[in-house]
Order: C-alpha cells, then structure tokens, then sequence
C-alpha cells in the first residue's frame, strides 16, 4: 500500500514535541536539518508549519543580530491551548445567545399568522386583488401606444429620423457632384457603380 504523509496537524504536533523535549534555541535551517531526521517532516514543509505554530502562540521567536530563532515551553503552549478553547467556548456562546434571539424574533413574528377563519378570508381577498391589480397593469400596457406622452415621443423620433435621413441624402448627392466633377463620370454610372437608387430624394 503507498504510504501516506503526514497531515498539517500532526506535523505541528511533531514539530512542537521536538522544540519541547530539545529546551533549545533553533535556528529555522537547523530545524529544518533535525525535523526530518527525529520527526519524519519533510524538509519543505518545516517553515510553513513553524509559522503557524507562531501565529498561534505555541512557538516563540525573536531576532538577535541578524538571524531569527525560535523555541518552546511547555507551560506556554498548554497556556496557548487554554486561550485557544476558551476563544472558542466564547463564540459558541455568542453563537447560542445569537440563535436564541433570532428564534425569539421568530416567535413574535409567528404571532397572530396562526391558522384561523378570519386570516383565511383576509389572504383570500389579498390573492384577488394581487389578481385584479395584474389584469390592470397588463390593460394598460394594452394602451400604451395611445399614450399622449408616447405618441408625442415617437412624433420627435420621427422629426429626427427624418432630419437624419435628409443630412445623409445631402450628403451623398455632394459626393456625387464631387465625383461627376472632378472624374468626369456619369451620374448613372455613379449610381449604378455604388447601388444608389435612381429616385434617391430628400424627405419631405
């Protein structure tokens, strides 16, 4: 069977058993010359786990001169995982006292809505005016065209397409003079060569 490597948490348990039964100052390169020897951590893992240990308080480091060492103490690391539990005991409390007050809210809000005559008769005639007010909404977008506002809307759209239209018909009745002008070319073959049409006229 292919044999498995260790997990994250028993590398940190290991790492740290080795810190606690050397009562030593180390270096990151000399631990990461011992661990795998005495503990079977691989060498690329040590710094990571190293880190974590210090991030939660079980491994102390400092810098002397120009090079970081690390050690541990029992007495702290049991101090680390009493603070640990207790931050976590803490908000599992604040979790329950959280869930008790949204079931509370939960509660009031549930009060009056239980099933009776009264409440069933009330949501009956709140279904068919939810109905009549959709019927109402789809009626008038039936008269939406007939809207002053949107009539008077799509009379200024056609000003515009048609003022367009006429500035594009312009236009290309310049660059046809242009063209007749300056090439010599007939004005049916100009039209002809670019699929203008014969009675092309402005707008009125």
């Amino acid at each position: 069977m292919p044999k498995h490597g260790l997990s994250v948490e028993e590398k940190r348990r290991r790492l740290l058993q080795l810190l606690f039964e050397r009562k030593d100052f180390f270096q990151l390169k000399e631990l990461e010359k011992i661990a795998p020897k005495e503990k079977g951590i691989t060498q690329q893992s040590v710094k990571d786990i190293l880190q974590s240990l210090v991030d939660d308080a079980m491994v102390d480091t400092d810098r002397i001169g120009t090079s970081n060492y690390f050690w541990a103490l029992p007495s702290k690391a049991a101090m680390a995982k009493k603070n640990k539990l207790a931050r976590a005991k803490e908000s599992l409390d604040n979790y329950r006292k959280k869930r008790k007050s949204l079931d509370d809210a939960i509660a009031k809000m549930s009060q009056g809505r239980e099933s009776s005559g009264k409440r069933t008769e009330l949501l009956e005639k709140l279904s068919v005016q939810r109905e009549r007010h959709a019927a109402l909404k789809k009626e008038l977008r039936a008269y939406h065209d007939c809207d002053p506002a949107v009539l008077q809307e799509k009379a200024d759209m056609t000003v515009q397409l048609k003022d367009a239209s006429n500035r594009w018909t312009d236009n290309v009745f310049s660059v046809k003079s242009w063209c007749k002008n300056k090439f010599n070319i007939e004005e049916s073959r100009l039209n002809k060569q670019f699929e203008i049409p014969e009675d092309l006229d402005y707008l009125p």
